[in-house]
């Protein structure tokens, strides 16, 4: 349970740094609900074809199936740490928002790219034997109520701070995955 909470908090970074750059173009309450129901539809829904095609080869795989969920939780938290880093550099390049928020299409896309990891983490999760409703639960809310809290931060403190959380989630997945592969969680 506790490896599932810290999956889906560092999952809900990666949300809570994209909302940050989104609060700081601005937000209303339509633009909150928005968001929120968006990524948190796609961070719930991801997980679930992970989770079940997990389960399924975990029986099959035996013992290897428990190094194979914790080396993709690590494969994906590098790969969310190259992007923290390589989006940071690029975004100095960039002109500033422009303020007004989100278009839905946009937030469509933005939500898909972030959810992606989730197949690989629902894969993960499910070679442990996760409860599927659990675990979508958990990762659904988690997700929502970051976004909703990056919103907010965005707003008031600026771009910088989310490529922090997103940097900042790539390496709680690695740390779960050590976790997990050297039997601690």
């Amino acid at each position: 349970m506790l490896a599932l909470l810290l999956v889906a908090l560092s999952l809900g970074l990666s949300n809570f740094a994209a909302a940050i750059g989104i609060g700081v173009s601005g937000v209303n309450g339509r633009t909150r609900l928005r968001v929120g129901v968006i990524f948190g539809l796609f961070e719930t829904a991801m997980p679930i074809p992970g989770l079940l095609l997990g389960r399924s080869l975990a029986s099959s795989l035996g013992h290897a199936a428990h190094w194979i969920g914790a080396g993709l939780l690590v494969a994906t938290g590098l790969y969310t740490v190259v992007q923290a880093i390589r989006s940071s550099h690029s975004q100095d390049d960039q002109a500033p928002a422009e303020p007004g928020g989100q278009r839905t299409g946009r937030l469509l896309v933005t939500a898909a790219a972030l959810s992606i990891d989730n197949l690989a983490v629902g894969f993960a999760l499910g070679t442990f034997h996760v409860s599927l409703a659990v675990a979508v639960v958990i990762i659904g809310a988690v997700s929502i109520t970051l976004s909703l809290i990056g919103l907010e931060l965005g707003s008031r403190i600026g771009e910088k701070t989310g490529e922090r959380g997103e940097l900042l989630g790539g390496l709680v997945l690695i740390v779960v995955g050590i976790a997990v592969a050297s039997g601690i969680l």
